[in-house]
């Protein structure tokens, strides 16, 4: 369900139109408590199943990108295999997991897997639900994530015109504790008790430092993408971009001046969607015909690492 930033600030006890000043977001949506990572990603990959054109089975493998999976085991790609009936199909399901970068770095496999003639069809979705592990004491954490999923069906283009043309991604783990979920792993373990495993389910973020490394780490990214796809910034028809927040929107635009315009920008009305912000980015700006068959585009994001990427795609 949508929820209006008008909502926090009665919630929270603050003036109506604060959230959306402060933090450049109108509304989000939500997941219901029994909507789960899986469920959404399913009605996603149904969707594009269906568009695709593809038979129930059909394909050779799924791989889920999401950020944060719906549990620790076994991989949510196995529980979306198994909600779209195909439990018992012995298609081959796995999770990639980037964060942010989840939905990227799946494709990245896709590509190489295709390209060494293992698939042919891949079916890959992100789905993500920020906001049960949100701290509502965080002013900004609790308002600018939103929930969403986002699934594509990609095939082998024999003509090789099409698909991508070049990737770059770089890790800093150095900067790991600038954005972390410690719990749900064997970080933490039940013996530490109730408090501890709370406190761990809360995602922690330096808002401030996870900007300073992300901006340091794009450039590079960006050039040496376009470099390796002998690709001009002028031949890009959009830039796809991971909608962290709203200054990290504006970032991506002054890289890209003077032609800012072709960032895509739905933070406002989406919020920032874990992996899920970019393939929804990407079908927003196919919906609305700002990237079309023949068109390059370039997907670009940074996420927990914290990491930076970057990939040419031509639709």
């Amino acid at each position: 369900m949508a929820v209006r930033s008008a909502a926090l600030d009665a919630r929270y006890g603050e003036a109506e139109g604060w959230t959306e000043e402060q933090f450049g977001i109108a509304s989000r949506h939500v997941a219901a408590p029994d909507e789960t990572s899986s469920m959404m990603a399913a009605q996603a990959a149904r969707a594009a199943l269906a568009m695709a054109g593809w038979d129930e089975a059909d394909f050779d493998a799924i791989i889920g990108g999401c950020g944060v999976m719906e549990q620790p085991i076994p991989s949510t790609a196995a529980l979306v295999q198994d909600r779209l009936g195909l439990g018992q199909s012995g298609i081959v399901a796995f999770d990639v997991n980037q964060t942010c970068l989840g939905f990227m770095t799946a494709l990245d496999v896709v590509g190489m897997g295709i390209a060494t003639g293992r698939w042919k069809r891949v079916l890959v979705f992100a789905s993500d639900i920020a906001s049960c592990s949100l701290d509502p004491a965080n002013a900004k954490a609790r308002s600018i994530f939103g929930d969403g999923a986002a699934a594509v069906a990609i095939e082998a283009d024999d003509s090789g015109e099409r698909g991508i043309a070049a990737s770059r991604f770089v890790t800093n783990g150095a900067h790991h504790e600038l954005a972390q979920l410690r719990a749900g792993g064997t970080k933490l373990r039940v013996e530490e008790g109730y408090d501890a495993l709370v406190a761990g389910s809360r995602f922690e973020m330096d808002a401030f430092g996870i900007f300073k490394a992300a901006a340091k780490a794009l450039p590079g990214v960006i050039e040496g993408a376009l470099q390796d796809a002998d690709i001009a910034r002028n031949d890009l028809a959009c830039i796809i971009c991971h909608q962290a927040s709203a200054p990290g929107v504006e970032h991506v635009k002054r890289l890209f001046a003077p032609h800012e315009d072709r960032v895509v920008d739905i933070f406002a009305t989406h919020g920032n969607q874990i992996a899920a912000s970019i393939p929804t980015c990407l079908a927003y700006a196919l919906d609305e015909g700002r990237a079309k068959p023949g068109d390059h585009v370039l997907l670009l994001g940074t996420a927990a690492g914290i990491s930076a990427g970057a990939m040419v795609v031509r639709i």
